[in-house]
């Protein structure tokens, strides 16, 4: 095998790959990415199992030349040191040459590798998928139900089904949905031409998620994204990515959230989380980890109190219908949904002192967190 690269585009692809190297990995030949070189460009794989990521480098790109095959083949080499040296490279392009027994040589101007290889017969092929059911959706809108829905998964692995986001499918609405038991995130977005889909119990790792929001930009444009038995692929023109969907049946969390509330409460997202964010500073660094609110007639006064620091109190300006109420919960769940959100206004809704609670955007019903209060006496 033998070819000539642009550093640029090595980078790129041996980047995108090694998010799903695992140097921990008791089966050797996946610490390794595979590289193959065929008439059309280049291909390159890395894979733990779990998680799968292909990228194609074409032999053009935008009518600039930026790989040329002399000799097709392919080879596996150790993922980590590969990713290093091709960053360290000196020049723009690599020289790239695969002989018997696996003997690879990198070169780069004066800079010249010599790696010992894999064999790629070796190399797990690609996940076969069955049963599939597939939509297109644009990658911002991708990024933005991961954002608001996978930092709610538990890592607790004894709980491995919450380990995982829950994907359900049905008219046309694709609903995401994060939970480790103390906390609830749920995102809505229409799919158009999926009226005839339907799946509900496809539950995607929250670790898988985590790289897919890396893996894809903004402005990628939209990705195909199928469904299988045991398989979830989003792909586009040169990029795909396989995970493992995790076995079993999610809990039903529609009993869990309330659909009103007695009290409402309207504020400046930036101003609360802010505020939150203060309180923090006194409640972690004490035994519980707990903020205070009471909620009166226009203000919701937010508090922590720690034996071993002290105490913080602010006010912060709201809208609050309903009677007064004092809940307290823990600040990271709040600050961490207030994050996700994009809106000026958030609306709030509670029952009583140890009820779940919601909030969502005050303009708009798609996005949804909850969470569970804490006893404090």
């Amino acid at each position: 095998m033998k070819f000539q690269v642009s550093k640029s585009a090595l980078v790129e692809a041996v980047s995108q790959v090694s998010k799903a190297v695992s140097s921990k990995t008791t089966i050797p030949i996946l610490t390794g990415i595979q590289v193959i070189a065929h008439d059309q460009g280049l291909c390159f794989t890395g894979s733990n199992s779990d998680l799968t990521i292909q990228v194609n480098v074409p032999n053009q790109k935008e009518e600039q030349q930026q790989v040329t095959v002399e000799e097709m083949g392919n080879i596996v080499l150790p993922g980590r040191i590969l990713g290093d040296i091709v960053r360290k490279l000196p020049g723009d392009q690599v020289t790239w040459e695969t002989t018997e027994k696996f003997q690879t040589v990198i070169q780069s101007e004066q800079a010249r590798f010599e790696l010992i290889g894999l064999d790629p017969d070796e190399y797990p092929r690609l996940p076969h998928l069955t049963n599939r059911s597939s939509f297109t959706l644009h990658t911002d809108t991708l990024r933005t139900i991961i954002r608001q829905t996978q930092f709610a998964v538990s890592h607790d692995e004894a709980k491995m089904i919450l380990t995982g986001v829950l994907w359900q499918l049905k008219q046309g609405k694709l609903t995401s949905i994060g939970t480790d038991g103390h906390r609830l995130a749920r995102k809505q977005v229409d799919i158009e031409g999926s009226e005839d889909l339907f799946f509900e119990h496809v539950i995607i790792p929250g670790k898988s998620m985590a790289e897919l929001a890396k893996t894809f930009n903004d402005s990628d444009g939209y990705v195909d994204i199928v469904v299988a038995d045991n398989q979830l692929l989003v792909q586009n023109e040169h990029l795909e990515f396989y995970t493992r969907l995790i076995e079993g049946k999610y809990p039903n969390t529609d009993d869990f959230i309330p659909e009103d509330g007695q009290i409402e409460v309207i504020c400046s997202t930036r101003d609360l989380l802010q505020s939150v964010d203060r309180a923090s500073l006194i409640s972690r660094g004490g035994r519980d980890h707990v903020i205070k609110w009471t909620i009166k007639d226009g203000i919701v006064e937010i508090s922590s109190i720690s034996q071993e620091i002290g105490k913080v109190t602010e006010q912060v300006k709201a809208q609050v219908s309903g009677e007064e109420l004092s809940i307290s919960f823990n600040p990271r769940y709040m600050m961490e949904a207030l994050r996700s959100l994009d809106c000026e206004e958030v609306r709030l809704l509670f029952k009583g002192t140890m009820a779940p609670f919601t909030l969502r955007p005050k303009e708009y019903q798609d996005t949804l967190h909850l969470i569970l209060p804490i006893r404090t006496h």
